[in-house]
């Protein structure tokens, strides 16, 4: 660590790449893991992953339109439609037309998709909600803004992937 002269460790180059280096690993850590849990748990009952997380976000929301959806987990749309289509076939979850908005397609778990849900323990989850319980409130507040500006980053990043690579097919 370098010093400035108000005595403050300022980190250096090597170790402020340490730093980062070491937040990622626990990030993929946190991440691996949560996936583990879940794919051994979804396997199980004959679901895929993202049909389980559907279930669990539909579980503590009652129904959700597809762009809320989406958002909240993450993806685009089209993913999450081909995922609700497949639930739909399945009988896992029904489309309602909201009453307040009929251009709104409310998307909400069906009695089968309910008890599935609620039996599906994703350890992972449960092991990270009661760890963020356990931090006080302003740290939990700062993880939020922090981990809410590292999606939007990681947003805009793909986004720019996505966008070079489009530029370089239509050439």
């Amino acid at each position: 660590m370098a010093h400035d002269s108000h005595n403050v460790h300022v980190p250096t180059s090597r170790s402020r790449k340490a730093e980062i280096d070491r937040i990622v690993e626990t990030m993929l850590y946190l991440y691996a893991e949560s996936r583990r849990v879940t794919k051994t748990e979804a396997r199980e009952r004959g679901l895929t992953s993202p049909q389980v997380s559907v279930l669990k976000i539909l579980e503590a929301t009652d129904d959700l339109s597809l762009t809320e959806l989406s958002e909240r987990m993450s993806a685009k749309n089209s993913t999450i439609t081909g995922i609700v289509d497949r639930m739909e076939r399945d009988g896992l979850v029904l489309r309602d037309r909201s009453s307040s908005d009929r251009r709104v397609v409310l998307i909400r778990a069906t009695e089968k998709g309910r008890e599935l849900a609620q039996s599906v323990k994703v350890g992972a989850m449960e092991l990270l909600t009661s760890a963020l319980g356990a931090l006080n409130e302003a740290d939990r507040q700062e993880l939020r803004r922090i981990v809410l500006e590292l999606a939007e980053h990681v947003r805009g990043e793909i986004d720019k992937r996505e966008s070079r690579r489009d530029d370089d097919e239509g050439e």
